[in-house]
């Protein structure tokens, strides 16, 4: 891919930096990540005039501007669009927030104060990304996932999520819960621990928790390390716990 067209047709959400199969799994597109790698090596840093005077970037990869038109409500204070981001129609940016290059933001979806949306992450429909949620990117290796956030989710505040964790629709995110690759999940309903890098299931409940650390040392100390916990599935009493989001439309 001509990675000019490449960065049109990202923003136009014509293509994306990653593809869901018809069994639900993702894959990243390496073509599309190949060309904005292109990017950023055809890329040379000047100094920008106009509102972004004083900021120095890739001339090539500016941060995006939005008319009335877009139907995008980008409000004042800081925030920014990267070139070759998709911002569909009706999303809401809270200022200050940041979406990278490659990142892929769905309609109904709220993008809330000091949020990070990383470099090619894939975010769906009537998504709530709430304050200082901070979603990873990535660009390398370029066959590596990015991080996906399906329809419905709700992450709360503090959230973080790296390392190609896929979110399943409908799911919950209580404050502070971070994943990785290698933070383990336990299912506390089923009663199960997912194996690591797991999707999170559809209309799970996740919270934060700690297990104890191995070994006799760690015991005597009272040592425990970082973990997520699924505590129960989205019912009609979780999903009306939710309904004040949607009055701040």
């Amino acid at each position: 891919m001509n990675w000019q067209e490449t960065l049109t047709q990202l923003e136009a959400g014509t293509v994306r930096a990653a593809n869901q199969d018809k069994a639900g799994n993702w894959q990243a597109n390496v073509a599309v990540k190949e060309a904005i790698l292109s990017a950023f090596k055809a890329g040379e840093n000047i100094a920008f005039d106009g509102i972004y005077k004083g900021f120095v970037d890739k001339h090539n990869l500016p941060a995006r501007e939005f008319t009335a038109d877009d139907k995008v409500r980008l409000v004042p204070g800081g925030s920014s669009v990267r070139r070759g981001a998709h911002v569909a129609p009706g999303v809401i940016i809270m200022p200050p927030a940041y979406i990278n290059v490659g990142a892929f933001v769905d309609t109904g979806t709220m993008i809330d104060s000091h949020a990070l949306i990383g470099s090619c992450a894939q975010i769906g429909k009537n998504v709530h990304v709430s304050a200082a949620v901070q979603i990873g990117g990535v660009l390398e290796p370029v066959g590596a996932s990015p991080v996906i956030i399906e329809d419905g989710a709700f992450l709360s505040a503090g959230v973080v999520i790296v390392e190609g964790i896929v979110v399943k629709k409908w799911a919950v995110l209580a404050p502070g819960v971070s994943l990785s690759a290698s933070v383990p999940v336990y299912d506390c309903v089923n009663e199960v621990m997912l194996e690591k890098g797991a999707d999170i299931p559809e209309r799970a409940v996740v919270v934060p928790g700690t297990r104890p650390v191995s070994g006799a040392w760690a015991k005597t100390h009272g040592l425990n390390m970082a973990c997520a916990l699924i505590v129960k599935y989205r019912d009609e009493k979780s999903n009306a716990s939710l309904e004040l989001e949607s009055i701040l439309r």
